[in-house]
Order: structure tokens, then sequence, then C-alpha cells
């Protein structure tokens, strides 16, 4: 389906789908995230979720916001799939 005809309903299913996997990113310790190949400017970003302390709960929620819209410019395969290589990873060593 083109960009152009993507309704804009399909267009926020995309982008909040985009801004879990953005999530996940975040709840990942941080070396694993570097290990993984990921634009500078996420990476960038991750790290400074990280250092939002636990009871800063709105900037918290902006910065996995800003994340996400990181995430939308970036190819989001190639991170589904290291993500699933980490999962099964910690499924196989237990």
């Amino acid at each position: 389906m083109d960009e152009e005809r993507k309704s804009r309903t399909q267009k926020k299913i995309e982008d909040r789908k985009l801004q879990q996997l953005g999530e996940q990113l975040a709840a990942m310790p941080i070396a694993q995230v570097q290990d993984m190949e990921l634009p500078e400017e996420l990476i960038a970003a991750i790290e400074a979720a990280h250092s939002i302390k636990p009871k800063a709960h709105g900037a918290r929620r902006r910065q996995l916001q800003r994340i996400g819209a990181i995430m939308r410019h970036i190819d989001p395969e190639p991170i589904e799939a290291a993500l699933a290589r980490i999962r099964l990873g910690a499924v196989k060593r237990k």
C-alpha cells in the first residue's frame, strides 16, 4: 500500500507499533542496545530515557514519544529480528 493511500487510522496503528518497539528498546540494558548497530540519534534518545528519574512520569512519556518519532524514520525489521534473537537467547539460557 502506498504512503499516500494509507488511512489516517492505519498510520496511527503503525506509529503505535513503532513506539512500542522503541519502548522495548528503552527497557533493555543500554549495553545491549549499543550492540544492536542502531542510529546514533536513537541510541542517544534511549540513553536519555534511561537517565530520567523514575518519578518523572511525564518526562519519561515524552522521551518515549521522541524515541517513537525517531523510529518512524528507520527500518524496524532489523530491530525486530535482533529483539527476537535476544528473546530466543534468553529462553535457551534458562
